[in-house]
């Protein structure tokens, strides 16, 4: 990519002024595949001997290996003086310090006892089904209809996604390990007793028009006491190279593809009590599915133990507790939306100016920050150690966190900070902190949350990074759009 109509391979602005004269750094630059070639793509060279110079010359200490301009063509040039060699030293002498602070002169090889350890280990089988578990975000629970009982007569397991191993790893995962990989039907099958009768049914694909199993799906939807349909997206690597996402795709739509809400919507008209889990790797516009399926789980790309975890949050055994990392739409034509927004778009709607879409809600789907509990969290007693600091202080902001539900769970305080009065337009608010805290019922904890220079700078309009003096606002709140608790302290000057 070009900043400023300069590839960043060929940038010394980025690599050597801001890199390392303003930020300090003193290690390799590498690199990525294709960025020696974006220098030529973008005709500031044409030839590799040409290319490495500009790159050398800009900071660049090692070129990924398929590229040619850091092979024979660099061997060329040095020959020929077109390439000074302080600067091809200057890189040898970036990437030895490297090697020395690895100790690969010391150890230059792997203890060969530590070259094969077992991939499948249980301990990684565990750390596997805790970070699905956790990622986990409930989206709605209409109805308290999650969690499932384990001894239903009947469930229908429905989707393209239900019983796919690779659309729960992603891209670039290593085909060796699918045998390993337990999907969301198998999970569900692990779960129920055994009175309970399991019918699956792919319904449609994530690509394509095929609708002959959509019937099919609704049929054996209908008359189950639940119907778990597990949708979304595939990766680049599917049958046939017909993914959504991945390296080189992109979508000019967020919408479910094929006819996946289609498949949805026959199945609610089942009547039904409907489940939808969504693996994907992004947000997706599912505003029909939001405002008519009771219950919506996103899993995301869940990894080899995937099943087991929806498995356990579908059925209760796991308390969720993810929370979104990004802002979810409702449309694409809403795009770009997120929650630390500048403040002059609050401003004007507030002023009543402001003018909403015409077709749909202007809020978000979801918003950055947000997941459900099957318990419920009461916030109080938002208070600091100090009132003032100087610019260069530090406050701790503590807050108490009670589980008023019936279920043990955990909830992600999050504390968003807001600049009153500043020298350069601000965000409405930014996130600071988060911390995730387990609870009983009826159990109460403190939260504790240090605020510092960093988390209190700005760049001014300098581009310089200072702390203005000034009063600033915490909030505490369960999501951006959730603030619970909001204080405020000084910074003087």
């Amino acid at each position: 990519p070009a900043i400023d109509s300069i590839p960043a391979h060929a940038s010394d602005f980025v690599l050597t002024r801001i890199l390392r004269q303003e930020l300090g750094f003193d290690g390799l630059v590498l690199g990525e595949g294709g960025g020696l070639g974006s220098i030529v793509y973008e005709g500031l060279a044409d030839n590799p001997k040409d290319t490495a110079r500009l790159a050398l010359q800009a900071g660049l200490d090692v070129g990924i290996s398929y590229e040619p301009a850091y092979l024979q063509p660099l061997v060329e040039a040095a020959r020929e003086g077109t390439v000074p060699m302080h600067l091809i030293d200057r890189a040898v002498r970036r990437i030895l310090k490297q090697k020395f602070r690895l100790g690969l002169f010391e150890t230059p090889y792997v203890d060969p006892a530590k070259a094969v350890v077992p991939s499948q280990a249980p301990e990684h089988k565990a750390m596997a089904l805790e970070a699905a578990r956790e990622g986990i975000v409930l989206l709605k629970n209409e109805g308290e209809i999650l969690p499932l009982k384990k001894d239903l007569r009947s469930i229908a397991v429905i989707g393209p996604n239900a019983d796919h191993v690779r659309n729960q790893l992603g891209d670039y995962t290593s085909k060796t390990v699918l045998q390993d990989v337990v999907t969301v039907l198998e999970g569900i099958k692990a779960k129920v007793g055994p009175s309970t009768r399991v019918t699956y049914v792919k319904g449609c694909d994530v690509l394509g028009n095929d609708t002959d199993e959509v019937a099919q799906a609704a049929a054996a939807a209908r008359g189950t006491e639940a119907a778990i349909v597990v949708i979304g997206e595939n990766e680049w690597q599917a049958p046939g190279r017909k993914g959504t996402d991945g390296e080189g795709y992109d979508s000019a739509t967020l919408e479910l593809t094929g006819r996946q809400e289609e498949l949805v919507k026959a199945v609610v008209e089942t009547k039904t009590p409907t489940v939808v889990v969504l693996i994907a790797g992004r947000p997706l516009a599912i505003r029909w599915i939001a405002e008519h399926v009771p219950a919506i789980v996103q899993p995301w790309i869940c990894g080899q133990e995937g099943g087991h975890a929806v498995a356990d949050v579908l059925f209760g055994d796991y308390n969720p507790s993810g929370r979104l990392p990004i802002t979810v739409p409702r449309h694409v034509g809403q795009l770009p939306v997120y929650y630390n927004h500048k403040r002059s778009r609050a401003y004007w709607v507030e002023k009543g100016w402001g003018r909403p879409y015409v077709d749909m809600n202007p809020l978000p789907l979801y918003p950055f920050g947000f997941g459900l509990s099957y318990t419920r969290f009461e916030y109080s007693n938002l208070r600091f150690d100090r009132a003032r600091i100087p610019s260069g202080g530090e406050v701790e902001a503590s807050v108490d966190i009670k589980n008023v539900g019936s279920r043990p769970g955990a909830e992600v305080v999050q504390l968003y900070l807001r600049d009153e009065v500043t020298s350069v337009s601000m965000p409405v608010h930014e996130l600071k902190g988060f911390e995730k805290v387990v609870l009983q019922p009826g159990e109460t904890k403190t939260v504790k949350f240090k605020l510092n220079p960093e988390h209190l700078s700005l760049f001014d309009r300098h581009l310089e990074r200072v702390v203005e003096p000034g009063t600033f606002e915490v909030r505490i709140g369960a999501s951006s759009a959730d603030i619970r608790l909001k204080g405020k302290f000084e910074v003087t000057g």
